[in-house]
């Protein structure tokens, strides 16, 4: 019989709690929704189109990086550790590292447990050999490993950029929790560099508008969880490069003035207003070494591509 991934659900946010959050969001001026609301089943499989369109070079220029280097990666690792793909998703860029890292344990970790779900199993037939935990949890706020993970030595592995969604001082923060969930082993982290704004934003504002449905789709997932009566026609995708901040913001913006009810409450929204939905923070390589140093990783390699778009880091315990 073929083996089967174990799952696990940590932490999982009560309905009450989700909807404090979602309705304090919603009623701040500026409105903010957090990013982990993209994520829900149909969230997860536009994210993984978006990972498809040219325009999108995150995805395809970490992808080359590991492609080149990942036997030097290999040299600076020992066999056996446990991979904790934080983000998992739909599994593909943990799948490539399984053979050329030696990994004997995979474990996912990934808010949107079923699509995860789906997503693991499909990977466990094909790699029989490595153990599999499916792990539900949201480690935006505090990242806590169930005990199922084991004690060993673990890799901890964080592509595509997900840091950017921090600030630089939330980033420091979840990196300084990195360290100890790594239990001596390491982190193998994707960073996007800067690069020209017309690049930045084509990437976040595709001709296909993908990412635009994306980013609406947020609003169909916030009614399901708080009984709100969003209409996604009234809201358009925003996305630009603030350069002070160096960061890519998305936004929804309110095509005409428009009203937003939920069980209790309501809100007047004017033409034009914008509910900020993702940040995406754009580093310098050295910026960001530095920030592992101030984390307490050691040891720090670093690879990009020819363009230096991209920068993926492997930091030791």
């Amino acid at each position: 019989m073929a083996r089967s991934p174990t799952f696990v659900e940590k932490d999982r946010p009560q309905e009450a709690a989700v909807r404090a959050e979602l309705l304090h969001g919603l009623q701040a001026t500026p409105a903010v929704v957090s990013p982990k609301y993209l994520y829900d089943a149909l969230g997860s499989r536009l994210f993984a189109a978006i990972t498809e369109l040219p325009e999108y070079y995150l995805t395809r220029t970490e992808a080359s990086i590991f492609a080149r280097e990942i036997d030097a990666m290999a040299d600076e690792l020992p066999a056996g550790l446990t991979l904790v793909d934080l983000g998992a998703g739909n599994c593909e860029k943990a799948a490539r590292l399984l053979g050329p890292l030696r990994i004997s344990t995979y474990v996912a970790v990934d808010i949107s447990v079923d699509f995860l779900r789906d997503a693991l199993e499909r990977l466990q037939q094909h790699h029989p050999e490595v153990d599999m935990l499916g792990v539900g949890s949201d480690f935006s706020s505090r990242l806590v490993l169930p005990a199922a993970v084991g004690d060993g030595a673990r890799l901890l592995f964080y592509p595509g950029s997900s840091i950017g969604n921090f600030t630089p001082a939330q980033a420091l923060d979840f990196l300084r929790q990195m360290h100890p969930a790594a239990q001596g082993g390491g982190l193998l982290i994707g960073v996007d560099l800067r690069k020209p704004v017309e690049v930045l934003e084509a990437a976040y504002d595709d001709p296909l508008r993908i990412t635009a449905a994306f980013n609406r789709n947020l609003l169909r997932h916030v009614n399901q969880l708080v009984g709100s009566d969003f209409v996604l026609a009234d809201w358009r995708h925003r996305a630009f490069f603030n350069s002070a901040r160096s960061r890519i913001e998305m936004h929804l913006e309110a095509l005409r003035s428009v009203t937003v009810r939920w069980p209790g409450a309501e809100r007047a929204f004017a033409a034009g207003e914008r509910i900020h939905t993702e940040n995406s923070y754009k580093w310098r390589a050295d910026d960001f070494a530095a920030l592992l140093v101030d984390a307490g990783f050691s040891a720090i390699r670093r690879w990009t591509d020819e363009r230096g778009w991209f920068a993926v880091f492997l930091a030791r315990v």
